[in-house]
């Protein structure tokens, strides 16, 4: 049976678990809305919507659920990257692009709308607020805190960890180097650290609550990961089947069907877990650091490709226990996955 471990619970948590934000159209409001009626945690994934989006998401959730639930902001990413390797890399991609009749999107930094994001959570509080890419020192944490919301922060190592105690967080959420999709560190040379190891080192530091992601796909990994010392399992590829979910078909498709995954910067520029395709073994050995200029160059690509029935060129974000993954109701699902 689970226990808290003696640490705060996160609002809207009658079970240990937790629902990854997972940004791009995977997360949709009925998936949040199932998870936190089932009693885990459901969190809205803001990353690549506008503020106006972000308030329309909020509202189509408030719209299927009473319960509480969360969402997740991507904190900006500074402009590191070599215009001309972002240059030469798209013309590089300029084939895959021509095999799908499609044009490769410009290159652009962005901040994904975050200060007019932060305004909107501020102005209208949610339980929980998720901060993803780094972690904000200029009395963000503090307003979003003094506006009712939990702040947890996504860490990758423990230094990380260490330095989002320091700003004040109230929870933090370990990715594991198993986890799907795009990494949460905060520099682009942090090494991914296993799961264990990353709780094994985190725990001693603080006493708030640990929601521990990569990897968890079912019910024994939950169980052993909570053993082990987290307060919460997050999980994000166990849901993907769910019909809940906006994955488009083949990538639900895929994830019973492909083994392998690995971390590649091919589709976005920033490191990031999913199965091994075409487009990761063609591209992955001259990919480029530079998020989220790629991103923005490829993402015509990977939507061109999903229509086209072509899971080589689209980004299959998984986890590594992807295989487990279940065709399944997401209410049915969290249940299947708590001790």
């Amino acid at each position: 049976m689970w226990k808290a471990w003696g640490v705060p619970k996160l609002p809207g948590t009658d079970l240990p678990i937790v629902q990854s934000p997972m940004a791009g159209g995977a997360t949709t409001p009925e998936l949040v809305a199932a998870v936190a009626d089932a009693g885990a945690l459901g969190f809205v994934a803001a990353g690549y919507l506008s503020a106006e989006q972000l308030r329309d998401r909020i509202t189509a959730v408030r719209e299927r659920t009473r319960a509480p639930f969360g969402v997740n902001l991507f904190v900006p990413w500074p402009d590191r990257a070599d215009s001309r390797a972002v240059d030469a890399y798209a013309e590089r991609l300029a084939p895959d692009a021509e095999r799908l009749d499609v044009a490769l999107g410009k290159p652009r930094w962005d901040d994904d709308d975050w200060a007019a994001k932060v305004e909107l959570l501020l102005a209208d509080p949610l339980p929980v607020v998720g901060l993803t890419f780094g972690c904000p020192t200029d009395g963000t944490i503090a307003a979003l805190q003094n506006a009712g919301s939990a702040v947890a922060v996504t860490v990758t190592t423990r230094t990380e960890a260490a330095d989002a105690v320091a700003a004040g967080a109230d929870a933090l959420l370990l990715q594991g180097a198993e986890a799907g999709a795009h990494r949460g560190s905060w520099t682009p040379d942090a090494e991914p650290v296993p799961l264990a190891t990353l709780l094994a080192e985190v725990r001693p530091l603080t006493d708030v609550p640990l929601v521990a992601a990569g990897g968890l796909a079912d019910v024994d990994a939950v169980r052993r990961i909570l053993a082990a010392g987290a307060t919460y399992a997050q999980v994000g590829t166990a849901l993907l089947r769910s019909p809940e979910s906006g994955a488009p078909p083949l990538h639900k498709e895929a994830l019973v069907t492909r083994t392998g995954t690995t971390i590649t910067r091919a589709f976005t520029g920033r490191r990031a877990r999913g199965l091994v395709n075409g487009f990761i073994r063609d591209h992955g050995p001259d990919e480029v650091e530079a998020y989220p200029q790629v991103h923005h160059v490829t993402r015509p690509l990977r939507a061109a490709a999903a229509k086209a029935g072509d899971p080589e060129r689209m980004a299959l974000w998984a986890g590594t226990g992807h295989a487990s993954a279940q065709d399944a109701p997401a209410a049915e699902i969290i249940r299947a996955l708590t001790p």
